[in-house]
Order: C-alpha cells, then sequence, then structure tokens
C-alpha cells in the first residue's frame, strides 16, 4: 500500500471520503513525520492536536452518513504569515514572537470550515521578504533536495514562502498556504518541484495575514500538482467584507472545470524575458514548454512588454515603501516584543524594540521605503515608480489583444546554496525578475515543475493570465504538467 503520506489532496480527501483510509490515520502519519524532520526547520510551531481534532470531527461525519466537507481528512501547513485563534503567529519575526492572536484569517478560516486540520505553522522569510528563507529569526530552512554532484551544500527552498515549500517537497504536508508579494508562491514552487499558483489580486481575502505590502500581497495554494492546487483555492477564495479590496465574486468550480487542452488558445511568449546571461537550461526549459503548449494544441505568438525591465525596479520601491507604513504599527505598545531600557522613555522604547525586533533585510527595506516617501523625494520615486507600474500592467492589456495567455520561466536559475547570494542584496532581488512584472499588474500567475537542471535540481514554467482567468491559467499548467510527466522527488536524507 502507498504511504499515506505520498498521497497528495485529491487522493487523500477521495480515500476518506471512500473509507479506504480513516482521517486519523491519516493525520497521525503526517504528524508523525513532521516530528521526524525538524531538522528542515520547515515549521516554527507544530500543532498535531488541531490536526487530530479535525481529523477525529471528519471521520465522527462520515460515520454519521453526513455529507462530506471539501477539505474534509486532509491536514495542510499554514504559513506563519496568517492569524490563527490561539497559536503563536510571528511572521518569522522576533518582534512578533510570543503573539498569540485572539482571531482567526478569513483564509485560514475558510479552510477550517471546509474541513481541512492543521499541522503546524510553517517558516518563512522575516515578515515575507527574501527569496530564500534566510532571513527568518527562527533560523534558515533547508530544502530537502541536493545536487547530484556530490555535494552537500545545503540548498534554499526559495522564499519567502520556504517553510512551505520545503514541507510539501519532503511529504511533510500534502498542500500548504502561501503568499505571493512579487513571486513568494511561485520562486520557492520552482526551486522544489511543487505547484503553487498566485491567484487574480482581491480572489483571496488578506484580513488577518501580516501586511507586507497591502497593494501586492495576495494569498494562494502550494501543493504536488496542479488540480491539488484548484482544490484548495476553492476553499481559501471568496468574497470577504472584512478586507476592501476583496473581490465580489462567486468562487469558480475550478476542480469541475480542469481541461488540459489548449485547442484554440494562444499562447504569448514575451521577448523582454529573454534577459542577458539566461541559462542555456533555462532557455531550453522554456523551449520545452512551448513544444508542450503546442501539443496541447495552442497557437503560440510573440508578445512584447516593453516595460518589463523596469519592473524590478519599481516594485522594490513600491514594496518597501509600504512595508514601512505596515510596519510602523510594531513598536513594542500593542504586539509581541516590548524593550524597555532602565530609565527609557516611550521614543527609546520605540527605537530599542524596533532595533531589537526587526531583522537586517527588514530594516533595509523600511529604510528604503522610508527613504522614498521622504518630503523632496515621493515624486522622484514612489510617483514615477507608480507610473512604471500603469505603464506594465497596459503592457500586459496590450498582449491580451493578441494572445490568451503568458508562458515564460518561473526563476533565471535552479535553488542555490544558502549563503551563496546572502551578502548581494541585488543578486538576491533578481531571482524575482520573472515573477514581479505580473504581481505589479495583479494578475493570476501559476508555477509547475519542468524538468530538473544538470544537477537534478527542479526547475519551474510559469503560466500568466488575464484577470480572473485562473481557470484558463489551471488548465494551462495541466496541459504542461501532464507532458512534462514531472515525478523527480528528494531522496530522504534527513
Amino acid at each position: 500500500m502507498t504511504e499515506l503520506t505520498d498521497l497528495g489532496v485529491r487522493a487523500l480527501r477521495d480515500g476518506v471520503r471512500e473509507g479506504a483510509f480513516s482521517a486519523v490515520e491519516v493525520a497521525e502519519a503526517f504528524s508523525a513525520r513532521v516530528a521526524a524532520a525538524s531538522v528542515l526547520n520547515a515549521f516554527i510551531v507544530e500543532t498535531p492536536d488541531h490536526a487530530l481534532a479535525a481529523a477525529r470531527e471528519a471521520d465522527r461525519a462520515r460515520a454519521a452518513g453526513e455529507a462530506p466537507k471539501p477539505l474534509a481528512g486532509v491536514p495542510i501547513g499554514m504559513k506563519d504569515l496568517f492569524a490563527t485563534k490561539g497559536v503563536q503567529t510571528t511572521a518569522a519575526s522576533h518582534i512578533l514572537e510570543g503573539f498569540v492572536p485572539e482571531y482567526e484569517s478569513t483564509v485560514s478560516q475558510n479552510l477550517w470550515d471546509a474541513g481541512a486540520g492543521m499541522l503546524g505553522k510553517l517558516n518563512l522569510d522575516q515578515f515575507a521578504m527574501g527569496s530564500s528563507n534566510e532571513t527568518s529569526f527562527f533560523g534558515n530552512v533547508l530544502s530537502p533536495w541536493r545536487r547530484n554532484d556530490g555535494g552537500n551544500a545545503p540548498l534554499a527552498p526559495g522564499g519567502s514562502s520556504g517553510g512551505s515549500s520545503s514541507a510539501i517537497a519532503a511529504r511533510l504536508c500534502p498542500a500548504a498556504t502561501g503568499t505571493d508579494t512579487g513571486g513568494s508562491i511561485r520562486q520557492p514552487a520552482a526551486f522544489t518541484g511543487i505547484a503553487g499558483i498566485k491567484p487574480t489580486y482581491g480572489r483571496c481575502s488578506r484580513w488577518g495575514t501580516v501586511a507586507f505590502a497591502s497593494s501586492l500581497d495576495q494569498a494562494g495554494p502550494m501543493a504536488r500538482d496542479v488540480t491539488d492546487c484548484a482544490i484548495m483555492l476553492e476553499a481559501m477564495a471568496g468574497f470577504d467584507a472584512k478586507d476592501a479590496t476583496s473581490l465580489q465574486l462567486d468562487v469558480p468550480k475550478w476542480e469541475a472545470g480542469l481541461n488540459p487542452s489548449l485547442a484554440g488558445k494562444r499562447i504569448g511568449i514575451p521577448r523582454e524575458y529573454r534577459v542577458d546571461n539566461m541559462p542555456e537550461e533555462i532557455e531550453a526549459l522554456w523551449q520545452q514548454g512551448i513544444d508542450w503548449a503546442k501539443d496541447a494544441g495552442a497557437e503560440i505568438v510573440e508578445v512584447s512588454l516593453p516595460h518589463t525591465k523596469y519592473a524590478l525596479p519599481a516594485y522594490y520601491i513600491i514594496a518597501p515603501a509600504e512595508a514601512s507604513s505596515n510596519l510602523a504599527r510594531y513598536d513594542g505598545v500593542r504586539f509581541g516584543l516590548r524593550d524597555l531600557p532602565a530609565g527609557a522613555g516611550l521614543q527609546d522604547m520605540y527605537a530599542a524594540t524596533r532595533a531589537a525586533g526587526f531583522g537586517d533585510e527588514v530594516k533595509r527595506r523600511i529604510m528604503i521605503g522610508t527613504y522614498v516617501l521622504s518630503a523632496g523625494f515621493y515624486d522622484a520615486y514612489f510617483t514615477q515608480a507608480s507610473k512604471v507600474r500603469t505603464l506594465i500592467a497596459q503592457d500586459f492589456d496590450k498582449a491580451w489583444e493578441t494572445c490568451d495567455l503568458l508562458l515564460t520561466p518561473t526563476a533565471p536559475s535552479a535553488a542555490f546554496a544558502l549563503g551563496e547570494k546572502s551578502a548581494d542584496p541585488l543578486a538576491m532581488y533578481l531571482n524575482d525578475v520573472f515573477t514581479v512584472p505580473s504581481s505589479l499588474a495583479g494578475l493570476p500567475a501559476m508555477s509547475v515543475p519542468g524538468g530538473v537542471d544538470k544537477h537534478g535540481l527542479p526547475l519551474g514554467l510559469q503560466i500568466i493570465g488575464k484577470a480572473l482567468d485562473e481557470q484558463g491559467v489551471l488548465n494551462a499548467g495541466l496541459a504542461l504538467e501532464q507532458r512534462a510527466g514531472f515525478t523527480a522527488r528528494a531522496e530522504q536524507w534527513w
């Protein structure tokens, strides 16, 4: 019999419904695997009791003949950026260490209402700022993958949702929540050989999610394949009156609508995504993806997104600007850490708390954001970046006149070793070069595993769709997934 921890969301859900195994058996199997994988540091807090309680309820409901909930019997991991009632929520920061919310985020509540259980809170880059999961106060997350050249250098699982990607790839959970501000679902998915989708901005409520950059942050699912992402997204999405940016739309039946045929679809290939010094392996994978799209019935067209080259600079003005405002609330008065030196006044407490509570990357972005918003520089930086953002969105609108979807690589490289880029923030920021434009435009985008590099490490392909066309993105992802036949997985060494 297949190990329960080798099963994905759909297989677990259906197996519990059919009585092939109990939800309690599933929860116990995953909780044991989580407990045995502490060296990966994927979880900040483990919550086996939460998973077990949801499982017992699923088994009770089935025994009573009640209609099954969409995720009954499926335990998941929760990125520690979502507030969870009664469970510590830290955003991987010292300044929020010990903070236990009295409320539940809308996304997590939606998942519990759908019957899911929680295995624990997943590690991440501090306040979701990072591309390698090296900025967490609770230590680096390790990727379960290793290069096949005999080297044992610990590899980055991507960021900021690195705990989520590592846990799914290591079979510690079948799926997890992620958040994506500039690529934080898609890049870690590509680094670890799993799937992840950032839906249209506004599809998932941001209420109860620790804010980084409010006009960009969007929750989404990460799982082993496209179908599991569709199932998870259906449970997570929906209108929320508590979030002013939430879209007042019904949630489509994305799983039922899955169709791998791309007949009649035009797939755009943006010429500006062929960046200088792009590795041959990335170029080859992209061409392979184009061939797979053709095989699925799509017509391939070249398109232009002329302002793409300005996306990364614009992002690293807008996102830090919003972060500097959002993180002003952490001052030692209302949340978590308070550093009050003897004899200190209120201003001294603010300064001491923030100096001790924030990590270096967070401080860097707060300072950048404060600078670009300061009097005399606001128009020169923030206003200009906002104009560039509009031009980037207009580029996509123009592209949709000739194509239905876009196909690009997800990241410019495979996973790199921890520490390899930590001394060069600009090199680290370049990891997001392919994912940031669609974030600035608020469009749905997905990464699916397409192959491996010469060291046996996963590489991802990205599909970008029109606003609200998650179905088109998922269908294209399914078409690529079926043709890629990606079955590689990390060998267990932990």
